[in-house]
């Protein structure tokens, strides 16, 4: 079992750098060799920008990179003058035409129900569009919309597709889009997400839910039904399931809070399957653990059907919560990598199950047989019952 707890560490470990990205815009290179002074990873959106300041002209240069959700989608930069958000942004949007080309427009988006393509609030000298390798670059020198301005609110997204005549299709309201914005120092480089403290918490709630009902949880269950098997783990295996259990629906609770401050916090936000999923296991888990106070002798008639309920229960939280952990991870859309992580720790324990499924009806059997052979070994002792 310390293999399976090494697991649930290093996952843990590594869930806990969720939101952050590993530098890799230092690494991106341009054509012609095109250099700029600054670079930044964007928080969402798998994003980058590089830029290079002109204080003098009160000019920025950028190049914006993102993938866009399709090959026929669109991404978009912008600086906001007067807010930090969508509402008043001053965008450049890029996407491919149906003859291939890229195409780069800029839209005013004076309010979220009014988007309309033309002249921003400050002037474009330059923009064009490159597509490689699921990539959209934008370039583009903008003039600042202020003399001396060293910081801006920006604000990126990408979208699906656009209509035939190059109108942009709404975008998807995932946190990571809902996120994309923060404000820009360009002469110290550092930036500041916008949804910074909203998706800490998000992830903190998805690291909480998936240690508990997606590791911890099928850990207990493992404990539960393989190593009772061995006479010698009486009556550890027990000690050992009612920590991992209680452990796993304490960290529940905590998750389950998270997720409701996070409900309250973000109105009109609604993730109607995986809220149910969570109500679901938080009221299971419930009656699961304070049934564990009701729980009869070994002897008692009614044990049989505590048993029942007990495992039954156990089982569906089992599939409910490894369900949702997905559910939250469509839902904050990481890296491809902590998907991957999960489904490796998660068919790690299936692995270890299957076999001590086939060890335990070894053992099993190799009992009943010797039992159904030791009237024969020896007369004088009784039938085994």
């Amino acid at each position: 079992m310390a293999s399976i707890f090494f697991l649930i560490t290093i996952f843990t470990l590594l869930t806990s750098h969720l939101s952050h990205s590993q530098s890799t815009c230092t690494t991106q290179k341009f054509t012609n060799n095109k250099l700029f002074t600054h670079c930044n990873d964007l928080p969402n959106l798998n994003s980058y920008l590089h830029w290079s300041l002109d204080q003098s002209k009160t000019t920025l240069s950028i190049a914006f990179l993102a993938p866009p959700p399709t090959a026929s989608g669109w991404v978009s930069w912008a600086i906001n003058p007067s807010g930090d958000g969508m509402a008043g942004a001053q965008a450049l949007l890029a996407y491919k035409a149906s003859n291939g080309s890229m195409v780069v427009k800029t839209y005013n988006i004076s309010s979220y129900s009014s988007i309309v393509e033309g002249k921003l609030s400050f002037d474009v000298k330059d923009k064009r569009a490159e597509y490689s390798g699921g990539v959209m670059k934008i370039f583009a020198t903008v003039v600042l919309p202020e003399k001396g301005v060293t910081t801006v609110n920006q604000v990126w997204q990408v979208g699906p597709s656009v209509t035939e005549d190059g109108f942009p299709v709404k975008h998807a309201f995932q946190p990571a889009n809902l996120a994309a914005k923060g404000r820009l120092d360009l002469l110290s480089g550092q930036s500041s997400s916008g949804g910074g403290y909203g998706v800490k918490k998000k992830n903190i709630h998805g690291i909480l839910n998936a240690v508990s009902w997606g590791i911890l949880f099928p850990v207990g269950i493992i404990i539960a039904r393989y190593v009772r098997a061995f006479p010698s783990a009486d009556p550890a295996w027990f000690y050992l399931h009612a920590f991992c259990q209680v452990s796993a629906y304490a960290i529940g609770v905590a998750g389950w809070g998270t997720g409701l401050k996070l409900g309250s916090d973000s109105k009109g936000v609604t993730y109607s399957t995986h809220r149910s999923l969570g109500i679901a296991l938080f009221s299971l888990a419930t009656v699961q653990v304070f049934a564990l106070f009701l729980r009869p002798n070994k002897d008692h008639k009614f044990r049989f059907y505590w048993n029942i309920y007990h495992h039954g229960i156990g089982y569906a939280i089992l599939v409910l919560g490894v369900i949702n952990v997905f559910k939250g991870l469509d839902i904050l859309s990481p890296e491809s990598k902590w998907r991957t992580s999960y489904i490796i720790v998660i068919s790690t324990l299936g692995a270890i199950a299957l076999l001590l499924e086939v060890v335990t009806w070894i053992l099993i059997l190799r009992r009943k047989s010797s039992k159904s052979t030791k009237p024969y070994d020896n007369k004088h002792q009784p039938l085994a019952p």
